[in-house]
């Protein structure tokens, strides 16, 4: 099967990361509002004002998509995946939200603003616009029946899937020396479990998040994946979190972050006990805990 390999990829270079990205809620929010807007849709057509982002929009794109039905909309980790297969011609368009980035249903003939770079038209006069400042996103094509590519190969398995558990971090975690936290916003362990997350995730398992991962007992691994699966799925259901550029599919922002536990709280009294939110860096991010509820 035809695949596009990383290296054939030609990043831009007039693009910079910032503090907050989509994560996982964000990505799987977005995904919740696509779906009864796209499936079953047809595209007629592709507007590209816009080519250059992480990596350049393929040319060919336009000719690609036009005529497909979308049969489903998928995520894996942070990516979408729009399932255009038809018939013997199976395709998927792959997506990424990147630093800045938001996807959203609206009217068709609305004028697109300064960072609208991409537009979708369907048979119901509706279109997906795609909207990112920063340009950091990516729209790609993916040919064949299986969305396999380099981006997605070598990502861990899904935080809210059977696959991912306690012993998997465990087993894992086995001779590693860098920080819990560290540990599990590597994309290859777990997908998905961004900054945010893992610091509300540490907290709610009560584990520090300086510990070496490999000093940790199974027990607390259990612990810390159902935190995990718990603080994405209280993500989800409220929409995401409100990072700046972030709108969900309806143009909404979301509201998870007004509800942390310690995120973005340094300073203040922990809502478990009386001991006070601390900050620190870790990996040039900053993590938030509570040196008493967390050990």
């Amino acid at each position: 099967m035809a695949t596009t390999a990383l290296s054939n990829l030609k990043q831009t270079d007039d693009t910079k990361p910032r503090l907050h990205m989509p994560e996982l809620p964000e990505v799987e929010t977005t995904r919740i509002g696509l779906l009864p807007k796209l499936v079953g849709r047809r595209i007629q057509r592709v507007v590209v004002r816009e080519a250059r982002l992480r990596w350049p929009i393929p040319a060919n794109i336009s000719v690609e998509l036009k005529g497909r039905v979308v049969r489903d909309v998928l995520r894996r980790g942070k990516y979408l995946l729009w399932d255009v297969g038809t018939g013997t011609q199976g395709g998927f368009l792959l997506c990424h939200l990147g630093m800045s980035g938001s996807m959203f249903a609206i009217p068709a003939g609305r004028a697109p603003d300064k960072h609208d770079h991409v537009d979708l038209l369907l048979d119901d006069k509706s279109l997906i616009r795609y909207h990112d400042p920063r340009r950091f996103g990516a729209i790609l094509w993916i040919p064949g029946k299986t969305p396999t590519h380099a981006l997605l190969d070598n990502l861990g398995p899904e935080p809210l899937g059977q696959e991912f558990s306690g012993e998997h971090l465990f087993q894992r975690s086995r001779g590693r020396s860098l920080s819990v936290k560290e540990f599990i916003m590597n994309a290859q362990i777990v997908v998905g479990v961004g900054n945010i997350y893992a610091s509300e995730s540490l907290f709610g398992a009560g584990v520090k998040p300086t510990i070496a991962a490999g000093r940790i007992s199974k027990g607390r691994y259990d612990a810390l994946a159902g935190a995990i699966r718990a603080t994405l799925s209280n993500a989800i259901a409220a929409g995401g979190s409100s990072l700046r550029d972030y709108v969900q599919a309806d143009g909404q922002p979301g509201y998870f972050q007004q509800r942390t536990m310690v995120y973005d709280r340094a300073g203040k009294r922990c809502r478990r006990c009386d001991g006070t939110i601390r900050a620190i860096r870790q990996g040039q991010r900053s993590t938030f805990f509570c040196p008493r509820c967390q050990t």
